[in-house]
């Protein structure tokens, strides 16, 4: 299981890295520690056909300790491993992205339509 703080992503059970911000700071109020809404695993109940790469991506873009720290390598698995380049990559696109024009939003939303229809057609169960 996964906790973010500020963006960042922490494990949760293990000891928080020196590279987490924050690390000092504890989770135990947070009402959404026992949040099961989280995309990724949303997308797998649904049976959504995005790519393992895809997934990977969502599921573990703001892990920074272990993406870009390097942290945590000793509960990688292999497929984990070959999964890490597909995340830092996608990280080049996460943040610091952001723009001051305003996007057509029409455009926008024709597109990411698309995408929704191809990858995860009908109502998503929540």
């Amino acid at each position: 299981m996964a906790w973010a703080v500020t963006g960042d992503t922490v494990l949760v059970g293990c000891k928080i890295q020196n590279s987490v911000v924050f690390r000092n700071n504890t989770f135990l109020d947070n009402p959404d520690e026992k949040n099961p809404k989280y995309l990724y695993r949303v997308l797998k109940f649904n049976n959504c056909s995005i790519p393992e790469q895809g997934l990977y991506m969502i599921r573990f873009h703001s892990f920074y300790p272990w993406h870009t720290s390097g942290d945590y390598m000793h509960l990688c698995n292999a497929n984990d491993l070959r999964m890490l380049p597909w995340v830092q990559e996608f990280n080049k696109f996460d943040l610091y992205t952001k723009t001051t024009e305003m996007p057509d939003i029409d455009t926008l939303k024709l597109y990411y339509q698309s995408l929704i229809d191809k990858y995860c057609p009908g109502t998503l169960k929540w």
